[in-house]
């Protein structure tokens, strides 16, 4: 039996396969979903022990540093292998425990194309559990079923054309602060690695700019829907 993963109830849960990955992607989204008032859950599946630069003990440490800045509710490892996520019972059953807890009505995940095999199989996982957390008579020792009323992808290291793109110019300088957070992960020594040349912060900016650029803005944060979303109050998209 899987322990169930307990966390307080949130508006937002946002999931990365390591510490760093919702900073990178989406804590533009995060700070503005703060400043609205909403409260904000992030969970880690590995604590990125395997990854070429920082250890475990360090990563955690600027993972706690950039929850403060950012203003999460709270912060959980699920503490799987990093570069050995599977999708098994026993992973989606933890993240299942997580969804029925937090109860979110936002869920914010990695998209699948991607070339680290964690993110594609952190996103399996996501997707099933997702799925399954809102089975009654799945997993009841797990907790009450419930389901996210909508469910983003944000892209990794490979490219995805949003469905959205979310306008996050008025928090750009705030989210390169919490990027910071991630020294480790900061001014690579091999600046010819095809996917390590860039630190978090340039690959956070470059993203940014060029999506903002898809939507007339300095800044953006893409994300991918899976389906048409939809729209009660066309004037909510004038203006």
């Amino acid at each position: 039996m899987v322990p169930p993963t307990i966390l307080r109830p949130c508006d937002v849960l946002a999931l990365g396969p390591h510490p760093d990955d919702v900073e990178i992607a989406t804590a533009g989204t995060l700070l503005l979903l703060r400043a609205a008032g909403r409260t904000i859950t992030v969970v880690d599946f590995t604590r990125g022990e395997m990854g070429s630069r920082g250890s475990a003990t360090e990563r955690a440490a600027e993972a706690a540093a950039a929850a403060q800045k950012i203003g999460l509710l709270e912060r959980h490892n699920l503490g799987l292998p990093d570069t050995g996520l599977r999708l098994d019972d026993h992973s989606t059953n933890l993240l299942v425990a997580a969804l029925r807890s937090s109860r979110p009505q936002v869920l914010l995940a990695p998209h699948a194309h991607d070339v680290h095999p964690d993110h594609t199989v952190a996103a399996q996982i996501t997707e099933r559990a997702f799925f399954l957390a809102g089975l009654r008579n799945y997993e009841p020792n797990l907790g009450a079923p419930h389901r996210p009323r909508l469910f983003l992808r944000y892209p990794g290291n490979q490219p995805v054309e949003p469905t959205l793109v979310v306008d996050i110019a008025r928090v750009a300088d705030a989210k390169a602060d919490v990027v910071r957070c991630y020294r480790s992960q900061m001014a690579p020594p091999d600046r010819t690695h095809l996917f390590l040349g860039l630190d978090v912060l340039e690959r956070a900016q470059v993203r940014e700019r060029f999506f903002g650029t898809r939507i007339g803005s300095l800044a953006g944060e893409p994300f991918w829907h899976d389906g048409p979303l939809p729209v009660r109050d066309l004037t909510q998209l004038m203006g």
